[in-house]
């Protein structure tokens, strides 16, 4: 008996290694390898075969017109990655622009020093480099993704099946990588930087009610992520409630009595952008509550009833009554949920 458990022991251990075996093997094919190492794709885009890497300092050593690009590249994340003590993977001017061997030939450090003294600047061949400008879109992406996709940037994992990869919008589009030390956009350009493109949605805020996008009190990226999302509109959340009320917090609820419409989508009766109508309503009160409720008989203390057609004269919203209407916990005095109080 104790002979059998041993044997039925020995079989569970080996069943379960085959698995964790077979598990592992999976991973291992799924990973994606390129034919050839990197470098020598970058060689073959430069069209020079005989390219070869010298390193930042041999490149910058021999060309002066980059002396103020050198400054805030060593300033940047990217220059304190070439520090060995950084723990960073390497990242240097050859990793965008390819191999920079002819791009240096024939500068020597005299032709350097007699350039200077005539008050002229050493230039590199930059016909020989990469020419990022003239590459495809989703190449010029794929430059930075290289590695952006493989280290701390986990939102860029969703830019390939985002709008904006799609519609062949690239990271130089948006990110100047050479204009200083900090290479994210800051908050203050980030509207004139998507409104370069999105023209239509620029002209809804010099609408009557907006949100202060030009007051810098609000941003693009509050509630859209331009690097790519699984939702609709490059949202940051899941629903359009629920980016809404991030800010709109008094808004969320839950409530007792919900007004049901509003529950997901707050877009049913506000524009985001901008509107013509107070508290960006798609419409003006009482006509955007009837686009759902019919009018109903109002009574006035003296007991007789007012129409509807008169109510429009006498009372300009519908939330003069129904102030709580994105929900309340409080019944109104019939018992019912009529989002009065």
């Amino acid at each position: 008996m104790i002979g059998r458990n041993k044997k039925n022991i020995f079989l569970l251990f080996i069943l379960s290694l085959s698995i964790i075996t077979s598990l592992i093997s999976c991973v291992e094919l799924k990973k994606s390898r390129p034919i050839k190492p990197i470098k020598e794709y970058e060689r073959l885009i430069t069209g020079r075969l005989d390219a070869d890497y010298v390193g930042t300092k041999a490149c910058l050593a021999a060309c002066h017109e980059h002396d103020e690009i050198r400054k805030a590249f060593d300033a940047s994340t990217m220059g304190a990655q070439l520090k060995r003590d950084s723990g960073m993977p390497l990242v240097d001017c050859e990793s965008c622009h390819g191999p920079g061997s002819l791009a240096i030939k024939g500068i020597t450090k005299e032709l350097v020093e007699a350039n200077l003294k005539k008050g002229i600047k050493t230039k590199c061949n930059y016909k020989t480099l990469i020419d990022i400008k003239s590459l495809p879109a989703p190449a010029k992406s794929l430059i930075c993704l290289k590695c952006h996709t493989a280290n701390a940037t986990f939102n860029l994992h969703e830019w390939n099946g985002g709008i904006h990869a799609i519609n062949d919008v690239t990271c130089i589009d948006c990110h100047n990588i050479h204009k200083g030390p900090d290479l994210k956009v800051k908050p203050r350009e980030i509207a004139n930087m998507c409104f370069k493109c999105h023209e239509d949605i620029k002209a809804y805020y010099f609408m009557p009610s907006r949100h202060p996008v030009f007051q810098e009190k609000v941003f693009c990226t509050d509630c859209h992520d331009p690097h790519g999302t699984t939702t609709e509109h490059l949202l940051r959340k899941p629903t359009v409630r629920q980016t809404c009320t991030q800010c709109h917090g008094d808004k969320e609820g839950p409530f007792l009595y919900e007004h049901g419409d509003l529950t997901e989508e707050c877009t049913t009766c506000h524009l985001p952008h901008g509107s013509p109508n107070n508290n960006l309503l798609k419409l003006r009160e009482p006509f955007l509550c009837f686009q759902c409720h019919e009018g109903h008989v109002i009574n006035t203390l003296d007991g007789s009833t007012i129409s509807l057609e008169e109510k429009r004269y006498l009372f300009s919203k519908c939330t003069d009554c129904h102030s709580m209407i994105h929900g309340t916990d409080i019944p109104s005095p019939s018992g019912k949920g009529r989002f009065i109080q």
